[in-house]
Parts: C-alpha cells; structure tokens; sequence
C-alpha cells in the first residue's frame, strides 16, 4: 500500500503571545484530497493552527512543510501564492465594496495593470459551482451574516487553491445552506482540494470529515479517521474525561400576573418588523424561534432602542417608552448582547479590563475620576466567573479564541445584573465546554430574576432554555408557544407551513 501524499506537514511548532504560550509542539499531516478536521475547545490552538498555515501567525518553534518544501515565516499573500486559502471565523470583509469586488479582490481582472470587465462572467461561473445565489451587485455592508460568510467562502473557492483552512464556516449557516457547502466541499475534495475544517459542530465533523485532530490547551491529543468516531468520544477526548451534554434545569417561570418589564404590541419598525407581539417578565427566558432572515435580530435591536418603532406601542414597566435612545435603554436596565461580537460588542483595541467596564462606568467613578482597584477587581471576579483564559485583566482580547471573547462580553453585562438581558447568538462559534458555561449563565441570571431574551440559529438551544416562545417569519411572530410542550420538528413544520413550504427535517439543528 503506497504511503498517502502529504498536502501540508506541521512538525513540533509552538507560539506564544504575550509571554502566554497557546500552541504547543504541534505535529500533525495533513493528506492530499482529504477533509481534516480540527476540534477542541475554545483556546485549544485550532484557529491559531490554521492561522499559521495561512500565514496570518509565524511559528515560534518547528516548522510547516507545502508539498514537501519547508517554509519559515511567510505572509497571507505567500501562502495563497503555494495555493493555500483561508475563510476566517471573524470575516475579512469589506463592507463597502460589493459581493463581486470582495470576491475578486487582489486578483481582478486587468490588463497592463488596469481593471478591466470581465469578473461578472467568472462570478456567475464561481456561482455554478458554490450555488450560493447571491447578488454580485449588493453592498457586503448590507449583507446579513449568513450571507457574508457565503462571501468569504466564494472568495476562497475563487483563488483555485489546492489548501483552503475553512475556520467555523457553518456557524451563521442554517443547516440547509449547510448541507450545500459540504455538498461543495465534496466537490472540491474531488478534484484533489485538501480542506481543513475548524468546527464545533460535531455531526457536521463526523459526517463530512475524513479524519481529525483533537487538541486541548494548545496541544495535540490524537488524530484519527473520523471512521469509528463518536460525538461521545471527540467530547471525551476534548475534555479530558468523560462527560454528557446536558441541558441545565430552568427556574420556575414566573407568575402570569407579573408585570413584564417591556412589552411590545402591534410594533413595527424601520427594520422591516410588522406585527410584534412579544413580552417579557423578570426572571422568565422567552426565545425567539425562525430561520435565518425572519427577523428575530431586528427584535432585539427595536427592545434596545437601535432601530426606530413606526407604530405601536412598546412598555418598559407598564410605561410608553417608544423611540428610547440605547442609552436610555440601558439606564432603564436593558442590555444587549449583539450577533456580532467583534463589531459591535467589544472593542478590540482595549484589553479584557476597559472591555468589561464600558456599559458601567458611572458605577465605579466619582466626580469623573474612575476607581482603578474597584475595576480591577470587579474584572477579575468576571474572569473567575467564566473562567476566561488567558485570566489576565490586561489581556488583549483581539487575540483571545472566540469563546473567550464571547465570555469577556458576557461579562460586560453580568458585573453589574441588568434586569432585561437580550442574548443574540450568544454560543455562535464557541466550544462546547465554553457554550455549556454560556447556558449555565442563562439560567443564573433568570434565577436572580432576570429577563432573558434568547435569539438563536439553534432552535433546539432556543426550546431548551426557554420557559415561553415566538416563532418568526418574515419580519412577523405568528404565534406563541410553550417551549416545554415543543420539539424543533414541530417549530419547523409550523414555520414552514406559515411560508408555505415543506419542513426539510433538522434545519438550524447543531450539535
């Protein structure tokens, strides 16, 4: 039996950032034509190994072989040259150029150096074999995440590579636009393109990988066909013991006569939502079920006073609050925590400490003067709390893993407990010990009597952790429901029959 050929080889390398060691002695191969995933929890070096293969991160120690050829510190631009593409957990985009542009960027079409036409025909050929449909024309800064995603696949599959590292690409994907980029992943995997696949969605990993590599704390673990392989046993083998995935038990709702700290009735808004419905009582989880584009984001932004109400009314404590400003949404107890983390929820010049302060200055300030001990231990209390890693007040959170960013903007709003909690795709791309924590916090916090707004692409995270529900569609909730008495095949086959289609089974289900 001939030995496999060997697309990249990473032999013994380790990186460290700021005196924090997160990679350490990693070996792996990765064969020619084959779909490698790599698992671990949030901060185990997965992104940061594909981030040195692409070029992004120089390895401290060992070395990376293409094809054979040792190659020592090397840009994103050299790696695309050996045929190594990476799409980014955390989109490389930019915004205000069109699909069309992003995706041919660096490689237009030109003459002499001058552009010339001719990228609309490569698109609709790209478009062929991505089947993605999406507008060559439309501004990426208008483009909802799932569709930005869909961009930075597109241009990956556009450079022809030979490597493409996909880091998190299903994570704002329902499960029917994911089945079509494993379908194009296949593809590729036929024509000899080798991809490494970062993910957290175990079934998707079991079902489309070829082999993986399962790493904690910066280290290998072991790799092995993914043949043979359990959802069980990459747990086990991630957490280093055994352990179940469990739901945690919600409190006792609350009772029906209490006030709802805000309430919404009849509401329409700038964003396209008509007809909204929706209420919220301390210390009661409400979910917003639907799939990607119903409007359930546009729900919360209208609660926390980001996009302007046409019509109806909306109550915070029985009291007419339309049109509040976000400031005054967040005096009124109100907090949001965005889809988007690293645009709109944290500031990824400042370090964890300025990161967790900046909705609650006021609180630890006198006269203007801010009290540096008080913050410094309020922040340090949060880093225990969700076991943040590094646990460094100073850490710069622009190089911290995705979960561990999604924890410091947890955190932002746990320090000091608001009383109306608007979560938006709060486990979007983080592990599952890091997402198990995430639910943990969910329930705490409506244990203290907080209200908890869930919006979630998983709707079996949504009727898991929700007392109550509202099923969306088309910028309008058409019904509520009691999670407890609800299955996710029986939330589809509702939202489905309101568009007039047929349920397609599993949608927006991950593991």
């Amino acid at each position: 039996m001939t030995e496999p050929e060997i697309a990249v080889r990473v032999r013994g390398v380790a990186k460290s950032f700021g005196g924090t060691r997160i990679l350490n002695d990693i070996t792996i191969d990765f064969i020619k034509g084959a779909v490698h995933a790599l698992v671990g929890e949030n901060g185990a070096g997965k992104s940061s190994v594909g981030k040195i293969i692409g070029g992004y991160y120089s390895a401290d120690e060992g070395t990376v072989e293409i094809d054979g050829e040792a190659v020592t510190r090397f840009s994103p631009r050299d790696a695309l040259q050996r045929g190594i593409a990476m799409i980014h957990q955390e989109l490389q985009l930019v915004p205000e150029l069109t699909v069309l542009q992003n995706v041919f960027l660096g490689q237009e079409t030109n003459r002499g150096g001058v552009l010339v036409g001719g990228d609309l025909g490569r698109f609709r050929t790209l478009e062929e074999t991505c089947e993605f449909g999406l507008d060559p024309h439309a501004k990426v800064a208008s483009l909802r995440i799932a569709e930005r995603q869909k961009v930075e696949i597109m241009r990956a599959v556009a450079r022809d590579a030979s490597v493409i590292i996909m880091d998190e690409p299903t994570s704002s994907l329902t499960e029917d636009e994911a089945d079509r980029l494993h379908a194009l992943i296949a593809r590729l995997k036929s024509r000899g393109t080798t991809v490494i696949y970062v993910s957290h969605f175990l079934d998707h990993i079991l079902a489309n990988c070829d082999r993986v590599t399962i790493m904690r704390d910066g280290a290998v673990i072991r790799t092995a066909p993914v043949e043979g392989e359990t959802k069980q046993s990459l747990v086990d083998s991630m957490l280093g013991q055994a352990s179940e995935i469990i739901w945690p038990d919600l409190p006792a709702p609350p009772a029906h006569d209490v006030t709802p700290i805000a309430q919404m009735h009849d509401v329409a808004t700038t964003a396209g939502l008509r007809d909204i419905n929706v209420s919220i009582r301390p210390g009661e989880i409400v979910g917003l079920i639907g799939l990607v584009g119903s409007g359930r984001t546009e729900v919360g932004r209208a609660l926390f006073g980001a996009d302007r109400i046409l019509r109806g009314n909306y109550t915070i404590d029985g009291v007419p609050r339309n049109n509040l400003a976000i400031h005054e949404a967040v005096k009124s107890g109100i907090a949001l925590v965005p889809e988007d983390r690293r645009k709109e929820g944290l500031v990824l010049t400042q370090t964890t400490r300025p990161n967790v302060s900046l909705a609650s200055l006021d609180r630890i300030s006198r006269l203007g003067v801010l009290n540096a001990r008080t913050e410094r231990d309020r922040v340090s209390a949060m880093i225990r709390h969700f076991g943040i890693v590094p646990a460094r007040v100073d850490g710069e959170v622009a190089f911290y893993s995705g979960g561990n960013q999604q924890k410091v903007l947890l955190s932002k709003w746990a320090v000091d407990k608001p009383r109306l909690l608007i979560l938006d795709e709060p486990s979007r791309g983080v592990d599952i010990g890091a997402r198990q924590r995430i639910h943990e916090f969910i329930v705490e916090m409506a244990a203290a009597g907080v209200g908890i707004l869930l919006i979630s692409s998983e709707i079996e995270e949504v009727i898991n952790l929700s007392h109550r529900g509202y099923l969306m569609s088309e910028g309008r909730i058409f019904e509520e429901v009691n999670c407890r008495e609800l299955t996710v095949q029986d939330a589809l086959n509702r939202i489905f029959r309101e568009q007039g289609q047929d349920a397609h089974p599993h949608e927006g289900v991950t593991a």
